[in-house]
């Protein structure tokens, strides 16, 4: 495959073309495959797709479908001698989820997360330093594929051994990170504590994802490391990171419409919303052959911007940052919401620390919270303001406690934010 980068600025039309073609294509290859969903798929025909409307004559995937197929049932490509590569979907409960990748898969990886690092600014002149894991969560590898497409210099580190990183950041004239988005907090956390200085560094760009993060994280991470941050998307079962990411403009997330079809949906129903309203991404992958998804329903929450062309050239759609996942939503005295969005209060405090837990538990059979909160040391926070806050958000009283920086436990991977013992 080819590294393209004309088809970033794609007219409309074109893309829509390309979109139906690879679309019918994809359809031949899941009904003429050994994959478990050419049952699924049996009254859908090829033929019977006119146009990008008639995406909505195909049912809906659930993620425990593709469960129900473990480990490789639903893996398009039958003969095993083209299997490259397998990664795993990260979720620490349930039956794993498990993407076969062919050497055309992997080099579709490389192309789309090349696109991603020059959406960031990201060139062969660049250092990136990967701190994602190499192993079955797919970040590291594909960072890695990126940057080899794009001929940078790669310092290939993995997760966690933090003192490691910001010494090579530093010895190494590391340029761009790469990483899960609430890792750069414990990097900053660990370089006050040995008076590491960022601005010693040619540190630049931080390309982050993997987990919600907010507006004001971002803002704390850009202000303590002095780069300038991009929100990458992706997952396992789209083909891992890289399905999407920000640009320059900062004006939502561009997905990659040669590759993948974007709907979004009413998480209920299963009805298409139109553009500007918010619901949960729908996602066919249109050029993966080892698995191939016909509107996956990703349970991601988010709303398509706009389809118009970016004032950085690129002409595929943006959708808004993501907000969180159905599975995230909390419901708690009958209101629901997302946890980032008490984690937009929080961290409008610069007192606190950006590590807080919400708990959830039942007293007295009703359903009640209470978020710990850490604050920096020799700092006070104003809590009658705080309660206010959450009180104007929620409607309820929410217990708060103000804990000391460096109480609560520091984990390797995603970050912890929801302790809920309503289950246990």
């Amino acid at each position: 495959m080819i590294f393209n980068r004309e088809m970033e600025t794609l007219p409309r039309e074109e893309i829509e073309k390309l979109q139906l073609e690879r679309l019918k294509e994809t359809i031949k290859k899941i009904k003429n495959s050994s994959s478990i969903f050419k049952e699924k798929y049996r009254d859908i025909e090829p033929d019977d797709i006119k146009s990008l409307d008639d995406l909505k004559k195909i049912p809906l995937l659930e993620k425990d479908e593709i469960r129900r197929a473990y480990p490789f049932r639903h893996i398009a490509v039958e003969d095993d001698e083209k299997w490259m590569r397998m990664h795993m979907s990260s979720g620490t409960t349930g039956t794993p989820v498990i993407n076969v990748m062919t050497k055309h898969d992997i080099q579709q990886w490389g192309e789309i997360m090349a696109r991603c690092y020059y959406a960031a600014g990201v060139t062969a002149k660049d250092r990136i330093q990967i701190t994602p894991s190499f192993g079955l969560f797919n970040g590291g590898f594909g960072f890695h594929y990126g940057a080899e497409k794009i001929g940078a210099f790669i310092i290939p580190v993995g997760a966690g051994r933090s003192r490691l990183q910001l010494k090579f950041m530093e010895d190494l004239g590391t340029t761009v990170m790469t990483g899960i988005a609430s890792y750069p907090l414990r990097l900053i956390e660990v370089a006050h504590e040995i008076g590491f200085d960022f601005k010693k560094t040619n540190l630049r760009v931080a390309i982050l994802g993997a987990e919600t993060w907010s507006d004001e994280i971002r803002a704390r991470i850009e202000e303590e490391m002095g780069v300038d941050t991009y929100d990458i998307i992706g997952m396992t079962e789209t083909g891992g990171v890289g399905l999407g990411i920000d640009c320059e403009v900062k004006n939502g997330i561009h997905v990659w419409e040669d590759h993948y079809i974007v709907e979004i949906i009413d998480p209920s129903t299963g009805e298409v919303l139109e553009d500007g309203k918010e619901g949960e991404m729908v996602i066919t992958t249109l050029t993966r052959e080892g698995m191939a998804l016909l509107r996956y329903r990703t349970r991601d929450i988010t709303r398509i911007i706009s389809r118009d062309r970016c004032d950085c050239g690129r002409t595929h759609l943006r959708v808004d940052r993501l907000k969180g996942r159905t599975d995230d939503m909390l419901k708690v005295k009958g209101v629901n919401f997302y946890p980032s969005q008490i984690e937009n209060i929080l961290m409008r405090y610069k007192q606190l620390s950006p590590y807080y837990h919400i708990v959830i538990e039942k007293v007295k059979g009703k359903g009640h919270m209470t978020i710990v909160a850490e604050r920096k040391n020799g700092f006070s926070v104003d809590l009658n303001r705080l309660h206010a806050e959450l009180y104007d958000f929620l409607g309820f009283k929410v217990d708060i406690q103000i804990v000391p920086e460096g109480t609560l436990e520091r984990p390797q991977g995603k970050a912890i934010r929801v302790i809920d013992k309503r289950q246990k």
